[in-house]
């Protein structure tokens, strides 16, 4: 299995949803951060099971019960995240993200 990396700003927009979550409801930010892991080990698993995006290089893998994908590149090897974004806010905000 490959080992992820998570961009900094992945990292952030986690983070930031998961406040968003906790905030709506105790618990619920701790439910979408169980969601996020759970995608991330099924990407683990095959990552070319999941969906091309149109630029041919980013995959996406939609988190269960939320409004998140998950946007990543496999390499040989690691998966690197580059978004973990919401569906419906700024599309593409992330297209700029490159492997630090």
């Amino acid at each position: 299995m490959k080992r992820v990396i998570f961009h900094s700003e992945a990292e952030w927009d986690l983070h930031q949803a998961i406040i968003f979550y906790e905030r709506e409801r105790t618990g619920l930010g701790r439910e979408l951060r169980q969601e996020v892991e759970a995608t991330v080990r099924h990407i683990q698993q095959n990552p070319r099971a999941f969906p091309l995006r149109a630029d041919q290089q980013t995959r996406k893998g939609l988190v269960r019960r939320f409004p998140y994908t998950i946007v990543f590149i496999e390499f040989e090897e690691v998966l690197w995240i580059a978004a973990v974004a919401h569906q419906k806010r700024h599309p593409q905000y992330w297209s700029g993200r490159r492997p630090e």
